[in-house]
């Protein structure tokens, strides 16, 4: 079992930024950690991931703007978003996948642009 909590989510004004931490607890470790957002009215949609090893990946609407880092001895994992847009505005999740593909999903946190 891991128990994700996301924090870090807020109001902004487009072109601002925000970190995003998700602390993963529990036995069970994770082989990548990932970032999904979902925006009212509409479904969850990838945004990023990190594997163990530190391998990155990113959403095209996201990519060069926002970063993914972890810090393995914290068991956290960061998604650093710069240069925000109206339509970065959702609600953020942190998911992440153990060795046995077993998922886990946090809460969410709420990030809000505004022009």
């Amino acid at each position: 079992q891991v128990r994700l909590v996301e924090s870090g989510g807020g109001s902004v004004q487009a072109v601002g930024s925000l970190r995003l931490s998700c602390a993963a607890t529990g036995p069970s470790s994770c082989t990548y950690k990932e970032w999904h957002r979902q925006a009212p009215e509409k479904g969850r949609e990838f945004v990023s991931r990190i594997g163990r090893n530190g391998g990155v990946f990113y959403a095209a609407s996201v990519e060069g703007r926002f970063t993914i880092s972890q810090d393995n001895a914290k068991n956290t994992v960061y998604l650093q978003m710069n240069s925000l847009k109206l339509e970065d505005t959702a609600m953020y999740f942190c998911r992440c996948v153990d060795k046995r593909a077993r998922e886990y999903w946090g809460q969410g946190t709420q990030v809000t642009v505004s022009s």
